[in-house]
């Protein structure tokens, strides 16, 4: 924004401290010569004692000395309040180098304000405590960019060397070709259906209403029962009414994320996979368990990043885009939940979804 150049907050500061410590001694001289003006003063001559007007004697004998009291007062509050405005506002100064500093892109500078928590510590800690925030942010969609742009382009890659092939060999099937460019065409359709779906989850622009979350679990179960049925996986659902606060059709995409996921990676033909909610008193869980192969901790955790797949534990024809766990951490954040996946001693992951749980209607 384009201002107009005005006076410092030093030198406003510098004229206040001034201001007030002048007008402070103005007020005390004025008590002190209303003072000497009631009990009056003797002046002595040759004569002797005589008793002056009070008047006389304040103008002859105090006013002059509280001038310079008062230029004294004056110019010790403006040189003084020079120096004390520049003490308090050096933080400040430090913090507003930062903030221009992260403007130019720079986002791994951090102020680092030692010292005892004051307004001044607190500010400069929630400003680095938010470019922690933003780097991260920043890198993560960098990443996620990159990656994006790769698997984008490794379907349309593919669609092209197809093509190429057909075209230099007229004795090629046309239907093997159409199977091929359609299966490739889906795949990106769904990657971009996906990455549309990640966005949208990601903005929050989405009306909040009570959802139970067994209704979903069941109605998730149900639709990929089929799905579990053609790799062996056997599906097991527990739970009572769990309310949760959030849009129907993200907790659902969530709920059939994580089922679909447990599906695909898991034991050929013998695999295993519980979904079981329940209610707390402020929070609604919702969990899903898989049986699989062992799964490190550092690898659990950088499994809800985008296109994170996991490969070495896929044993199924159906390895998705990528995106199915990012979306449910998407989905979890924007509606103020948590998300916890947690390799089982077995083999196997656990994912645990806590959302904020929501009052159940009463009716008469």
């Amino acid at each position: 924004m384009d201002r107009r150049p005005g006076l410092s907050v030093r030198l406003k500061l510098t004229l206040s401290y001034a201001g007030f410590l002048t007008l402070a001694g103005v007020l005390l001289l004025v008590a002190v010569g209303v003072f000497l003006l009631d009990q009056g003063w003797l002046l002595t001559n040759e004569r002797g004692a005589v008793r002056a007007t009070p008047g006389t004697v304040f103008l002859r004998s105090f006013a002059p000395t509280a001038a310079w009291v008062m230029a004294f007062l004056l110019v010790f509050g403006l040189v003084g309040g020079w120096f004390l405005a520049g003490r308090m506002l050096a933080p400040l100064d430090r913090i507003t180098e930062a903030t221009r500093t992260a403007a130019t892109g720079s986002l791994s500078h951090r102020i680092r304000l030692p010292g005892r928590r004051d307004e001044y510590r607190e500010l400069a800690d929630a400003f680095d405590e938010m470019l922690a925030r933003l780097e991260a942010h920043v890198a993560e969609q960098r990443r996620f960019a990159a990656n994006a742009s790769h698997e984008l382009r490794t379907p349309l890659a593919v669609s092209k060397a197809i093509l190429d092939v057909a075209r230099t060999d007229p004795h090629q099937d046309p239907g093997e070709i159409i199977d091929r460019l359609h299966a490739v065409n889906t795949r990106a359709i769904d990657l971009t259906e996906a990455l549309l779906l990640l966005s949208r989850a990601g903005q929050r622009s989405f009306t909040r209403e009570q959802v139970d979350m067994s209704l979903l679990a069941e109605e998730a179960t149900e639709t990929l029962l089929p799905f579990a049925e053609k790799h062996g996986v056997t599906l097991e659902t527990r739970g009572h009414v769990t309310l949760a606060l959030g849009s129907p059709a993200l907790l659902l995409q969530l709920t059939t994320n994580l089922v679909h996921n447990a599906i695909v990676h898991n034991l050929p033909g013998r695999g295993r996979v519980w979904i079981h909610t329940a209610a707390g008193p402020r929070t609604t869980r919702l969990v899903v368990e898989n049986t699989g192969d062992l799964i490190s901790p550092h690898q659990a955790s950088t499994l809800t990043e985008p296109f994170q797949r996991g490969t070495e534990r896929i044993h199924t024809d159906h390895p998705g885009v990528g995106l199915g766990l990012a979306i449910v951490n998407t989905i979890t954040q924007a509606h103020d939940g948590t998300l916890t996946l947690t390799p089982r001693h077995s083999g196997g992951l656990r994912v645990t979804v806590e959302l904020p749980a929501a009052a159940p209607h009463t009716g008469r």
